[in-house]
């Protein structure tokens, strides 16, 4: 008769219940009716009293005992106290009944403990019903030792009948009692234990939908990054081509022509790498009308760019036919690195390149070294822009913040989404990296990225 193990949910109930647990009450109230019944009149009928109440005494019995179980998870605290007040009466009254009133009282108290949500209320009626049979046990019991031809004869046993008696009566009670105390705790917690799950189960269904309207969300912004990368190198180095091409049309028309060429070739690039973007985009939306949020979903989307360090060289030669002198130098033994580390350094690669393009300066030469460590590749693009005293571009895109006025890198200030891109794709691969003007001049961007 412990409440050990009894889960407590605060500011929850079982209670109300629905119309179909409120007519199971009545049917259980019907049928101990019954039962009630016809063991009263089998009873009386067997002699179980000599002096027994009168059949009128004995219907109001039944219905004192088996009545208010209709109404037990409705008033679950007052329907143990009526019952049990019922069980005591039909003993007092004389009824001939004891089998079916045990299991109202059983009911009643195991519905307190199953029911009631106010936990130390239901203890209290609970130990005050028991602790109030019990007396009624002892009071039974002296009373049947106060009277000597009642006690059954000692004969030779070693423990006096009367005694045994007794004891086995307390025994008996404190099975019952223990049951219907442990049976209303258990069933209490696990009604807890459900709503627990349910509870669970409805946040899970909230945190698998903003996990995926988050993924959906990462996905177009790597995506929009994607395209920031494509689109601002190369319509920046179809710029510096197209306003080459136009200062020596005259003068130099094979030159001209060469640069034109880089202009139809960028702008060739370009479109392929938009169309490979928007069908990946055009792929995310209906993988999430689909709700397709599974691994393949996430390895299709997730997959890295064709783009890899071998086109590292390719940035170097653009931006030596665009007029920025490049070096591109390999340090180590090159050896293969895993593919998403080979597309971050390349978008790295180009992302710098396409500064150099735009805010570097006319006569800006740009150096490219790729390392190969021994657990690693570092990235590293350096330039020797003459910052304010460079021309700024038309169009130019500001968005290269710290290349400010008067460090002998920058253009002015900027969103600096360039910057911010570049921090992002590193910090996806656990690496680190380094953005800023250098001391003797120019702008130095150097990534390390893990390779194992």
């Amino acid at each position: 008769m412990t409440t050990t193990g009894v889960a407590a949910h605060d500011g929850w109930s079982r209670l109300p219940v629905g119309r179909r647990e409120y007519r199971q009450d009545v049917v259980v109230a019907l049928v101990l009716a019954g039962g009630i019944a016809i063991s009263a009149v089998l009873s009386g009928a067997a002699g179980m009293y000599d002096d027994q109440a009168p059949w009128w005494v004995s219907a109001l019995m039944v219905v004192a005992n088996a009545g208010p179980l209709a109404f037990r998870r409705r008033f679950p605290m007052t329907v143990a106290v009526v019952v049990a007040l019922a069980f005591v009466g039909t003993q007092l009254l004389r009824v001939p009944e004891a089998i079916f009133i045990n299991f109202t009282l059983f009911i009643g108290l195991y519905t307190v403990g199953a029911w009631c949500s106010d936990r130390v209320r239901a203890e209290f009626v609970r130990w005050f019903v028991i602790v109030g049979m019990f007396i009624w046990l002892f009071l039974a019991i002296v009373f049947r030792w106060s009277v000597p031809s009642a006690l059954p004869n000692q004969g030779d046993s070693l423990i006096p009948p009367f005694i045994a008696n007794a004891l086995l009566s307390i025994i008996i009670n404190l099975v019952y009692f223990g049951a219907a105390w442990y049976s209303g705790n258990r069933a209490w917690a696990s009604a807890v234990a459900k709503h627990a799950l349910h509870e669970r189960t409805a946040e899970l269904a909230v945190e698998r939908e903003r996990t995926a309207a988050q993924a959906i969300t990462l996905e177009r912004v790597r995506i929009a990054r994607e395209l920031h990368d494509v689109v601002a190198h190369h319509v920046s180095l179809m710029g510096v081509q197209a306003g080459a091409a136009r200062r020596v049309l005259e003068r130099d028309p094979a030159q001209a022509a060469t640069s034109l060429g880089v202009v139809e070739d960028s702008a060739r690039t370009a479109v392929e790498e938009l169309r490979r973007m928007l069908g990946t985009l055009r792929e995310s939306d209906a993988d999430a009308a689909d709700g397709l949020l599974d691994a393949d979903r996430t390895a299709r989307t997730t997959a890295p760019s064709t783009d890899s360090i071998a086109r590292i060289a390719e940035l170097a030669d653009a931006a030596t036919t665009a007029g920025h002198p490049a070096q591109y130098t390999v340090v180590g033994d090159v050896r293969p690195v895993p593919p998403t580390v080979a597309t971050v350094a390349f978008r790295i690669a180009q992302e710098a390149v396409t500064n150099v393009l735009k805010h570097a300066g006319p006569d800006a030469r740009t150096d490219l070294r790729l390392r190969y460590l021994p657990d690693a590749i570092e990235v590293e693009v350096t330039d020797t822009g003459i910052g304010s005293r460079a021309v700024r571009p038309t169009g130019a895109d500001d968005h290269d913040a710290d290349r400010v006025a008067g460090t002998g890198t920058g253009m002015g200030a900027g969103s600096g989404l360039g910057h911010v891109g570049m921090r992002e794709r590193v910090s996806a691969v656990g690496g680190t990296v380094e953005i800023g003007p250098r001391a003797r001049g120019g702008f130095l961007v150097r990534a390390w990225l893990p390779t194992t």
